[in-house]
């Protein structure tokens, strides 16, 4: 892949104080209590751009697009942003806590030249976009001519030339330092030695990479590249991480369903002993119900560890574990899939359980009025559980998380895995840098 260095536009501390109070979470996981939080630290942060507030007078010449325009104008005339003397690649770590353990992981930003997304290039998608979130992040490049936030990047690297730099790299004063709500730390460096740029540039010229996050930013990229006539905009600010570290998570991403008619839970667990092992873990007061949560996570991580399809299932007052009887089960339901799609825990459940019994197609899944994705952090089990119990949702499904190199596999295949398939954890923040066009 062909990247470049860049004077980023970064936010300048004499105007805005402290820069860690401009910085984000990447526009598509800001809550709405969130984004009120973001507006009330100060009038520089990013969310006033990527996720600006909307109201019920917005028109045509006045909406979150055009005061989003205005504001990044108003920005750069008071040199709230201010753009880096000298071109450099970023060298961009994180630091983070991972169910009580520490880890570091290491990425860099550049400038990418944009390419067609696909097996035969080397830029390749891994999950399914909507058609809502490409259109308003197209509104917003239109409006601003800037990429304002990161796509993150996926590049297998063994040698880990670009990792041995940004370590070394890291050792200087950082551009920012920062610690978000979720205890992650995000430093920011420049690299700006010649010998530097020139050795990552080298290594990922021979590269072709994986979209973890970012597919509507990207694809918004391409579509923004061809119908302007700047030239600048042939090249998006990605950023990049080699899938050769410790410090690279993907955690699972639960289902919640509900808003189902005439739905049976005592059916739906009969029906799966079709494909299914089942396993029910009762209880009868508050200490046996943890017993039997543990139990049900506990056989989730044996199956696991055993290559086995399961998930663990939640409702009607009690706990399952259910476990794909034989693989091949998924040949007659994903006849023009490959073998690493249909070996995905996703995909399964996707197939034999949500399509098949529930009537959750890939149409009621894109429109998000069944189903509702919960990433996998601390609280996640005990929320989900709770939500079923209050009658909120009336089953809760666990997942495993997709191995890295299942990911690969597929993307390799030229497939793309099922919506919310993956939770890469920490986010990359937005606010860092931006590239304007």
């Amino acid at each position: 892949m062909e990247i470049k260095p860049f004077k980023a536009f970064r936010f300048n501390i004499a105007i805005v104080g402290d820069v860690c109070k401009c910085i984000a979470p990447p526009y598509d996981i800001i809550t709405g209590a969130q984004q009120n939080r973001l507006y009330e630290i100060g009038n520089y942060n990013i969310v006033r751009i990527i996720k600006g507030k909307t109201t019920p007078s917005d028109n045509n010449t006045d909406n979150p697009y055009t005061r989003a325009a205005q504001c990044f104008d108003n920005w750069l005339k008071e040199s709230a942003l201010k753009q880096d003397p000298a071109e450099a690649i970023y060298a961009y770590v994180q630091d983070f806590e991972v169910f009580g353990a520490r880890f570091k992981r290491l990425n860099f930003i550049a400038l990418a030249k944009l390419e067609e997304l696909g097996p035969s290039g080397s830029v390749r998608p891994h999950e399914q976009t909507l058609d809502t979130p490409m259109v308003d992040r197209l509104n917003l490049k239109r409006a601003t001519s800037a990429d304002l936030e990161l796509v993150f990047m996926l590049y297998e690297d063994p040698e880990k030339i670009a990792d041995k730099i940004i370590e070394s790299t890291s050792a200087q004063e950082p551009l920012l330092d920062c610690l978000d709500d979720q205890n992650t730390r995000h430093r920011l460096f420049p690299i700006t030695a010649k010998n530097h740029i020139s050795a990552i540039t080298k290594m990922m010229s021979a590269k072709t990479c994986i979209i973890a996050d970012g597919h509507h930013r990207y694809t918004t990229g391409l579509m923004y590249s061809k119908e302007t006539a700047n030239p600048a905009a042939r090249y998006q600010m990605l950023a990049f991480t080699n899938t050769c570290q410790d410090g690279l998570f993907v955690l699972a991403a639960h289902r919640l369903v509900g808003n189902l008619s005439n739905f049976c839970f005592k059916k739906l667990i009969a029906d799966l002993e079709e494909n299914f092992t089942v396993t029910r873990f009762q209880f009868n007061s508050p200490t046996s119900k943890m017993k039997a949560r543990q139990k049900m996570l506990a056989q989730l991580k044996a199956e696991y560890k055993k290559d086995k399809n399961a998930f663990g299932i939640y409702g009607a007052n009690t706990f399952y574990m259910a476990v794909l009887k034989d693989k091949s089960a998924m040949d007659s339901v994903a006849p023009n899939k490959s073998a690493a799609w249909k070996s995905l825990d996703v995909a399964v459940l996707h197939k034999l359980i949500l399509e098949k019994h529930l009537g959750i197609g890939e149409k009621q899944l894109a429109s998000n009025s069944s189903v509702e994705y919960v990433k996998d952090t601390e609280n996640a089990i005990d929320e989900s559980i709770e939500k079923v119990d209050k009658g909120q949702r009336q089953i809760a499904f666990f997942m495993n998380a997709p191995r890295i190199r299942q990911i690969q596999m597929v993307a390799d295949a030229g497939e793309r895995l099922p919506q919310k398939s993956t939770y890469f954890y920490p986010k990359m923040f937005s606010g860092l840098t931006i590239n304007k066009l």
